[in-house]
């Protein structure tokens, strides 16, 4: 130990050498770390903490909503297709003019003739058979007057015949009737003189003798 001491440069023989000499060494070096470490945490819990990136907000879809619109000024409002489209018709035809001839009106409506205005009525022709007396309505004793309604024909016809005012007897009404129906009558006349459909009543009294 002492030849290897020797061997030593000068300044290095006046260090303490020894087992206490090298414990002593290994406690400082060990200080020293322990003081190179703490330093570094120290300046790490110092310095800020980094931030993490926010990511960035996404844009609307839409566009944002204008601002407030200055006192008086009119607001202009959004644009909207309503899918309204403006459909032309075709212009009326135009009235006809004078000397033109007259249209041809379809046959569903076409006009319908003015019925003729009777002057002189439909009469009753003179000699008819006057109605037979029900034999039941004679045994029972009844009795009345039936009033009835004749549409007469352009020929003198019976065109129809309804009662329009009955006797209170049935058999007496249907006797009314059938004698009606065989007699004939002079047809209305217009103001031509011609024959046009006409009605006339007619009163009929059953009277038991």
């Amino acid at each position: 130990m002492a030849a290897i001491a020797r061997s030593l440069p000068g300044w290095f023989r006046h260090v303490p050498h020894g087992r206490w000499a090298m414990a002593g060494y290994a406690f400082v070096l060990g200080l020293l770390l322990f003081v190179l470490v703490w330093l570094g945490a120290r300046e790490r819990a110092a310095a800020p903490a980094a931030q993490p990136v926010q990511p960035a907000a996404a844009q609307p879809a839409f566009d944002p909503l204008p601002g407030p619109a200055p006192a008086g000024a009119a607001t202009p409002l959004p644009a909207y297709d309503t899918g309204a489209r403006l459909v032309e018709e075709p212009a009326p035809a135009p009235p006809p003019m004078p000397g033109d001839a007259a249209p041809v009106l379809p046959p569903s409506i076409e006009p319908v003739p003015a019925t003729p205005v009777a002057v002189q009525p439909a009469r009753r022709l003179p000699d008819q058979p006057p109605p037979r007396y029900p034999a039941g309505a004679l045994r029972r004793g009844e009795s009345g007057t039936v009033v009835v309604q004749v549409e007469v024909g352009t020929d003198g016809h019976p065109a129809s015949i309804r009662i329009e005012r009955n006797s209170g007897s049935r058999d007496l009404d249907r006797a009314a009737v059938e004698a009606v129906a065989r007699w004939r009558f002079e047809p209305a006349r217009d103001a031509a003189g011609q024959p046009v459909p006409g009605s006339v009543s007619v009163p009929i009294d059953f009277k038991a003798q």
